[in-house]
């Protein structure tokens, strides 16, 4: 499957310092990627309403980790699939009389151009259940092979009693760690079937889900059917970037169950070479969620905000870019509309101080904090401590406060501009590693 246009990355003088990321399993800072090469798994849409700001926030927040790396000296491969199949696609295309390949179409060209439009840079691999059902299979042979698999009225389970690690990414370095109580309501939640009789436990999740009148199937060596949802991710996982990788990323909706069960398949599938050595990723990272109107984005509450709606409407790519950017990917946040006009005004802010020559933001624009200033500080300077803050988890609230001070004080000056190399300088920084595009 095609992913979409990168933008082109300006390169920027020196080298950034290493990216260090909040670790959902430890609760700690761990360096992202510890050799030449960084690797990065994210978990992509199920594409039958996209592109919504949960989404866009999302998916930011890997872009600057993977700018981040680039601006570090690593070669990056980035994985993100599609799930292009599954219960929500397929209810959803009969609700609405619809072909379900044509809704995943259709939602996935929509998903591509809004990541086009937001400037966030492809996957290496961009891959959807349907064409990596060849590789699900021989990932879920594995499991047979090791006895974790069985059989149920025709569908197969994996049993989470092989994996001897199964809890740990929901453990205690998440907080005091999950009862089984609420591994099973979250299970229930999330797309998972706690309450069918005859499972082993009811945690166990679904491999392969034998073919049912209407549905669509394709052969394995289970019997005609489709796969389950966390082993999809597993077997692309481990098909393109191997049994251990650096960072595998997502919402923090998906810590349990989805996280969770991947790991634990990939654990039992692909045991290390030795002990102590990581198996599937090393770093587990999550976003927070966007709330609209009181409540969490999502698509049973009908809450959405999409990009491609505010694109349609005149809405600057960019001004959504930086509405994402004001909130560190960690937190929960709401979407408002003053937080859209925040975002517009930093950003004719920032393309005023900008354009050498351009009018003085004493008589066109506002600066942020309401005080003028003289002395701006210098591009080195704020590139510095983008890049510083970029490496602190991500920090981009803290990166455009660096921005916001040096277009602030531009503006503020008898010159009203800035230098010429100072200018670019800024514009390429905002470019490089915040993919805002001046």
């Amino acid at each position: 499957m095609d992913a979409w246009r990168g933008a082109e990355v300006p390169v920027l003088p020196g080298r950034g310092p290493e990216p260090r990321l909040h670790d959902t399993a430890t609760g700690n800072p761990k360096v992202a990627a510890t050799g030449h090469e960084a690797s990065l798994y994210a978990c992509g849409i199920t594409p039958y309403d996209a592109t919504h700001l949960g989404h866009a926030a999302t998916f930011t927040a890997w872009d600057l980790l993977v700018r981040a790396w680039l601006d570090a000296g690593h070669e990056v491969t980035y994985v993100q699939n599609v799930t292009d199949v599954d219960d929500p696609l397929l209810e959803r295309a009969e609700r609405d009389h619809e072909d379900w390949r044509e809704l995943a179409q259709r939602e996935t060209d929509r998903y591509r151009r809004d990541m086009e439009a937001l400037r966030i840079l492809p996957p290496a691999y961009y891959i959807g259940a349907v064409e990596a059902v060849p590789v699900i299979d021989q990932f879920a042979e594995r499991l047979s092979a090791r006895g974790a698999l069985y059989d149920l009225d025709g569908d197969v389970y994996f049993a989470r009693c092989a994996d001897a690690g199964f809890g740990a990414l929901s453990g205690p370095g998440s907080g005091p760690g999950l009862s089984v109580e609420q591994m099973t309501a979250l299970a229930a939640e999330r797309g998972g079937d706690p309450e069918r009789p005859g499972k082993k436990d009811p945690l166990d999740p679904l491999i392969w889900r034998a073919e049912r009148p209407g549905e669509p199937a394709w052969d394995s060596r289970f019997g005609p059917g489709r796969p389950g949802w966390h082993v999809e991710c597993a077997a692309i996982a481990v098909e393109y970037l191997g049994p251990a990788f650096d960072v595998q990323a997502g919402g923090s909706d998906l810590v349990f169950p989805h996280h969770e069960m991947s790991a634990s398949h990939v654990r039992v599938a692909c045991p290390p070479p030795a002990p102590g050595e990581p198996v599937f990723a090393r770093v587990y990272a999550h976003s927070g969620m966007v709330a609209y109107e009181g409540a969490k984005m999502s698509k049973s509450l009908g809450n959405l905000v999409f990009v491609s709606k505010l694109r349609d409407s005149g809405v600057d790519p960019m001004a959504i870019r930086l509405a994402l950017l004001a909130h560190h990917y960690r937190s929960d946040w709401e979407w408002t509309d003053a937080v859209l006009a925040d975002a517009g005004s930093r950003l004719t802010r920032w393309r005023a101080a900008t354009t050498p020559g351009g009018p003085p933001a004493a008589s066109a624009v506002a600066t942020s904090s309401g005080m003028p200033t003289v002395t701006a500080p210098s591009a080195e300077a704020v590139l510095q401590t983008v890049r510083e803050r970029l490496a602190d988890d991500l920090d981009a609230p803290g990166a455009l406060i660096a921005i916001d001070a040096w277009a602030d004080a531009v503006l503020a000056s008898p010159a009203g501009s800035a230098s010429v190399a100072a200018a670019r300088l800024i514009r390429d920084t905002a470019d490089a590693l915040l993919g805002i595009a001046l």
